[in-house]
């Protein structure tokens, strides 16, 4: 990996902790410690929940160009979100287990046309517009995907009951 992409993933892990990380954490999630992880634009947020779940979430930023605030063709991150039986978020059998990105779980599952699709992917082209973006997604997170992670929020049926 080239110093500038790195230092373009250092500067959203930065700027993700700094939008989002108090909410994270007054919730209860910590940013795993995985550096090797975040040179590739992994970041994960885990949380112990009860009956031995896991709440994760999962942001996979994309760095295009240079650095985030200098690119040519935006860069963009996405949100996903797994409760699991372990901590890795491995897919299981466990009647619990469940696995969604962000964007279908607002658009699809909850309804909230709040995002263009269900396929949604964050994009930004400098620090402004990381920051805002970031905070979108951090709403989201916070408004139905912490309660969704814990159980505390279920989506209505789908098929309109």
């Amino acid at each position: 990996m080239d110093e500038a992409r790195q230092a373009g993933h250092e500067f959203f892990r930065a700027l993700m902790v700094t939008v989002v990380g108090q909410a994270y954490q007054a919730a209860g999630y910590a940013l795993e410690n995985a550096p090797l992880k975040w040179l590739n634009g992994h970041y994960r947020w885990t949380k112990a929940l009860p009956d031995g779940l896991y709440g994760l979430i999962d942001y996979q930023v994309l760095i295009y160009g240079d650095t985030p605030h200098a690119a040519r063709t935006p860069s963009r991150f996405r949100v996903s979100l797994t409760r699991a039986d372990n901590a890795h978020g491995r897919a299981s059998a466990h009647p619990a287990y469940a696995a969604r990105t962000l964007s279908a779980l607002v658009v699809q599952d909850f309804g909230v046309a709040i995002l263009p699709s269900a396929d949604h992917w964050w994009t930004f082209h400098n620090t402004h517009s990381l920051g805002l973006a970031l905070a979108e997604a951090g709403r989201l997170v916070v408004g139905y995907g912490l309660g969704w992670l814990d159980g505390s929020l279920q989506a209505p049926p789908r098929g309109g009951g």
